[in-house]
């Protein structure tokens, strides 16, 4: 699989806080947050901790209510290094009765091999995204 398309099957299971997303890492694949917010590791290594972090978080997201509804302006930019990705886009968050959404934005930079994930940075407004994955 080319980088993109690891991207696109691993986002498919984002959007609806599937933890299938983590079988999408190599097993010593990271998953690296440089603007993390408090209570947020900067870095996680192994599917075993990616997959301990977020099973409580995307738990807690699905009972909220709010969805990924889609992305917009996703730019996906190949590279140099035919490992490497960097998608730019806005995650559009429907709240539980649809009638109100916002608009985050990220950029994804993911070196992938074959088709897992070997690292995927997470750039994201570290204050937004600290209300979305606290775990209550």
């Amino acid at each position: 699989m080319t980088p993109r398309e690891v991207f696109e099957r691993a986002h498919g299971f984002v959007r609806s806080y599937d933890l299938r997303y983590v079988d999408c890492f190599a097993e010593d694949g990271a998953l690296v947050f440089p603007f993390a917010p408090p209570g947020v590791p900067k870095r996680v290594e192994g599917r075993a901790a990616i997959r301990a972090l977020l099973a409580p978080r995307y738990e807690a997201l699905r009972k909220s209510g709010r969805t990924i509804r889609e992305y917009e302006n996703l730019r996906l930019h190949e590279t140099r290094d035919p490992e490497i990705v960097v998608a730019e886009f806005e995650a559009v968050i429907a709240s539980p009765d649809g009638a109100s959404s916002e608009r985050r934005a990220f950029i994804h930079v993911l070196r992938v091999r074959g088709d897992q994930i070997l690292e995927q940075r997470d750039y994201f407004d570290s204050l937004a995204m600290a209300e979305r994955l606290r775990v209550t």
